[in-house]
């Protein structure tokens, strides 16, 4: 579901997750596969306010909670 953002944004906890997808709506919260994303050459980035940032997430690594 591409919007205007470069990069997908991910959310250390789950809490956090619950917080930040509220503000817009009804949030939908799924489980990334992070470390066999790494080990598949997939690269994280952590940005100045300490979200963890990556390209893309196929749905092979998604698990919905």
């Amino acid at each position: 579901m591409p919007k205007s953002r470069l990069y997908v944004h991910l959310s250390k906890d789950i809490e956090t997750a619950k917080i930040v997808g509220a503000r817009y709506g009804k949030p939908l919260i799924y489980l990334v596969d992070a470390m066999m994303m790494n080990k598949d050459g997939y690269e994280f980035f952590l940005s100045a306010n300490g979200v963890w940032l990556t390209k893309n997430v196929p749905a092979k690594y998604l698990n919905k909670l």
